[in-house]
């Protein structure tokens, strides 16, 4: 195996280049040895892909300061666990339950669990007590809390992973289980990538009841199965059941998602949304609604998460650029951002090779639109601007030729 290391940049093999997506590159791999609580390795410590599924290696303790969990005897302990995210999810036509435990990872190997706390009222399994509610006295400043076995989770958004900003199209925070990425609070108003930013606004809201008789499908409850009265002890929006799911104003469905154009999904992926209010508040349903939009990927959910991966992988490292290949590396084209853009937008690449470099922009039709870059240039990371003043909307191509390869991306103008 080569190995190449130029200055700190960031490096692929070419014969990789097509195969570096979100789902492998997202995650916060813990390159030098960095722990957490307890003096545990933090983050991620391996990241490996085939064709078809990236594998993600975790301790599930997360590098930033955790703790301490008022009237929780838990204590966050290395799960060493490893999952297995679908490269291309599909939707489920019956969708599976997000039951409780692990139902999705974040980008630093944190695991996720539904909005309830696995109680129901009077233990009858029909009044779900939600988490945040009950459990959030426990919470610690980041907005988790370990479980029994010393499994740390999120019920809520996690404050210490990211900071939101209204101005931008959230990131990537992790995967849930089906393989469809969870976004901060922010998106593009409209689904192709166009209005602005905007906070997106959850599909739940609380049902109109003073009294627990019904469910929100319609269902009447026999007396022996009716929740509490709605009071002070048990507000309204305290169980699950105390919501319902509109589609007036709002923009995620039931699961808590949308499809939409993404930075890092130009062409668009169904996604998931934190749910916040106004005041960047955790609001129901948090993370996701009670069912999953795609298919799950099998081994990940209790009792699973320790994975075994009985495939032939390549084993993803970002901070050297190495890959098990022996390809030499010339260059990476990154995508270009914000994409969709109007009227400009940026595009980034890094060549660890001195040579003439050009860098083009076509047509649909595969016409010319104009010569970005055309000079020798040295090893290094460089950015270039292209403005698309003067054009139509539509899809542009924009390719990079280095030595005897060439690599090409797409882009939307959207006017």
């Amino acid at each position: 195996m080569k190995k190449f290391l130029f200055a700190g940049l960031l490096f692929f093999a070419s014969v990789s280049f097509a195969q570096i997506t979100p789902e492998i590159y997202s995650w916060k791999q813990n390159l030098t040895g960095v722990t957490g609580y307890n003096g545990i390795l933090a983050d991620v410590q391996q990241v490996f892909y085939s064709a078809n599924f990236s594998y993600v290696k975790c301790t599930g303790i997360p590098s930033y300061t955790i703790g301490p969990w008022a009237m929780n005897p838990n204590t966050p302990s290395n799960q060493n666990w490893v999952f297995k995210i679908a490269r291309f999810p599909v939707p489920d036509p019956t969708p599976a339950a997000a039951g409780n435990g692990q139902i999705g990872v974040l980008t630093n190997g944190v695991v996720l669990f539904n909005s309830g706390d696995a109680m129901s009222y009077n233990n009858q399994n029909i009044w779900h007590r939600v988490a945040q509610y009950f459990e959030a006295v426990s919470f610690d400043t980041s907005g988790g809390h370990p479980a029994p076995g010393g499994v740390y989770h999120y019920h809520i958004n996690m404050k210490k992973l990211y900071t939101p900003n209204a101005s931008e199209h959230s990131p990537i925070l992790g995967y849930m289980f089906d393989g469809y990425p969870l976004y901060g609070p922010y998106a593009y108003s409209n689904v192709n990538g166009t209005g602005g930013i905007r906070r997106m606004k959850s599909g739940f809201v609380k049902r109109n009841i003073t009294t627990r008789t019904t469910l929100p499908n319609g269902t009447v409850l026999p007396p022996n199965q009716y929740g509490p009265p709605v009071s002070t002890q048990y507000p309204l929006g305290c169980f699950i059941e105390d919501y319902e799911v509109t589609i007036s104003g709002t923009d995620l469905d039931l699961h808590n998602g949308r499809f939409s154009v993404t930075p890092e999904y130009p062409n668009g992926i169904y996604a998931y949304f934190l749910a916040v209010d106004s005041l960047g508040n955790p609001e129901f349903p948090y993370i996701i609604g009670s069912t999953y939009y795609g298919e799950v990927v099998a081994g990940n959910t209790p009792p699973g998460g320790h994975v075994t991966i009985t495939e032939p992988v390549t084993q993803y490292i970002p901070a050297t650029g190495i890959e098990n290949t022996s390809e030499a590396v010339e260059y990476y084209l990154y995508q270009n951002y914000p994409n969709p853009f109007n009227p400009a937008t940026q595009i980034k690449f890094e060549t660890n090779k001195s040579g003439w470099t050009r860098l083009i922009v076509y047509d649909m039709s595969g016409k010319e639109v104009t010569t970005l870059l055309n000079e020798k240039l040295i090893p290094g990371s460089y950015a270039v601007t292209f403005n698309g003043n003067g054009l139509s909307s539509g899809i542009y191509y924009y390719t990079l030729f280095s030595g005897k390869t060439k690599q090409t991306k797409k882009m939307l103008l959207i006017k």
